[in-house]
């Protein structure tokens, strides 16, 4: 933490011209200033592992130590309110989505095959919001509120219907097969739905069913579609990415940014996030937008929204303590923000009230922080 935050939330008291004594027969000035040398190690750390999250922690002393300021532009922190876990209990928590009418958090279990739902109101989980739920990852809405589901296990792009009705919005192309759709985000001019298709549910019977291609490439290659809301057809917009897996538009929605997680399965794929400029239909000029390399460690970019401002938080992990949580980057790409989680985080999204609290799936649970920024988009 950058010490003039420090200064801007904690008030230094002056120390008395009298010493007194305190535990271990030191003086007040030097156990204060044993204190100190504690206080400042413990928020410099970079573990946030030994941490209890829980209902039943400690209270966290204010300024939170786990969001970091790692650059100026990263202006969201606020200096009283602490990173939460809401819910303990899934596999592999993944695809939140925010619905503001019902004023509720959905996620997925994909190994447990459900959904789950987190009240505003007050709190609560039920067991089960949807079951089964064929072994759904990504989440998100339309602009008319129905619920969209990338489901691994059946390989395909569903819409739920106001009857609770689903429609297979898309389950092959060109004559094949979808690997295993996993993240969808829809655009408000046009209702059009691009998701991704890594394929990862069928690489696997935990997350879905595996395929007996034996190929890390399970059906197809491995690319970002679109789905266009009048006629239903799909078109391929782009393969770049070797398992282009969250994606999100730009405040804007000039852009499209994709998380690449290739290198789980290929070794010449890069831990980046991609970036390209949406021209009508079509995306172009692929590039690299943000490296998730830092501190000479490199894990993945999950799932990734954007906020009001145009930057983006990025789910992260399979590093360890100090670097698994969310990287945020500005939109020139570089990381000026850090959420230490002690778990991986797999996605991100805004929601509450305000679209003001960052809900982060971390794969056995459910964590939140109110930032002083909003989601730029509805889910």
């Amino acid at each position: 933490m950058h010490r003039v935050q420090l200064h801007q939330f904690i008030d230094f008291a002056k120390p008395s011209d009298r010493p007194t004594r305190a535990p271990g027969g030191m003086d007040r000035r030097s156990f204060l200033a044993a204190a100190t040398t504690v206080a400042a190690t413990t928020a410099m750390s970079s573990t946030a592992f030994a941490r209890n999250f829980g209902p039943d922690a400690e209270p966290v002393r204010y300024p939170e130590p786990d969001v970091v300021v790692l650059d100026p532009r990263f202006k969201y922190k606020l200096g009283n309110t602490p990173i939460m876990r809401l819910h303990r209990g899934t596999l592999w928590a993944e695809g939140p989505a925010w619905n503001g009418v019902g004023r509720y958090l959905l996620w997925s279990d994909i190994p447990n095959n459900e959904q789950l739902r987190w009240l505003e109101e007050d709190g609560h989980v039920g067991r089960r919001f949807r079951f089964p739920s064929g072994n759904s990852n990504g989440n998100t809405f339309d602009f008319q509120g129905r619920q969209i589901a990338c489901e691994h296990g059946n390989r395909r792009v569903v819409r739920y219907e106001y009857d609770g009705s689903r429609t297979v919005l898309a389950d092959s192309y060109n004559g094949g097969e979808l690997n295993a759709p996993n993240d969808a985000v829809v655009h408000p001019e046009d209702g059009a739905i691009w998701f991704t298709d890594p394929g990862y549910g069928s690489l696997m019977n935990y997350e879905g069913n595996r395929a007996d291609t034996g190929s890390p490439q399970p059906f197809q290659k491995e690319a970002i579609y679109r789905i266009d809301a009048d006629s239903g057809k799909m078109a391929k917009v782009a393969d770049e990415p070797h398992k282009p897996n969250g994606l999100c538009f730009s405040h804007d929605y000039k852009k499209l940014y994709v998380a690449d997680t290739g290198a789980s399965h290929y070794s010449d794929a890069r831990k980046i996030i991609w970036q390209y400029d949406i021209d009508g239909q079509r995306l172009i000029n692929a590039r690299p937008f943000a490296d998730m390399e830092m501190d000479g460690r490199a894990g993945f970019a999950d799932g990734i929204r954007a906020d009001e401002d145009g930057n983006v938080w990025a789910s992260a992990g399979w590093v360890g303590d100090g670097y698994d949580g969310v990287h945020v980057f500005a939109p020139d790409g570089d990381r000026i923000g850090h959420i230490r989680l002690p778990e991986i985080c797999s996605n991100v999204c805004f929601g509450g009230s305000k679209r003001n609290r960052l809900f982060m799936t971390g794969s056995q649970s459910l964590y939140a922080v109110f930032v002083e920024t909003r989601g730029a988009h509805i889910s």
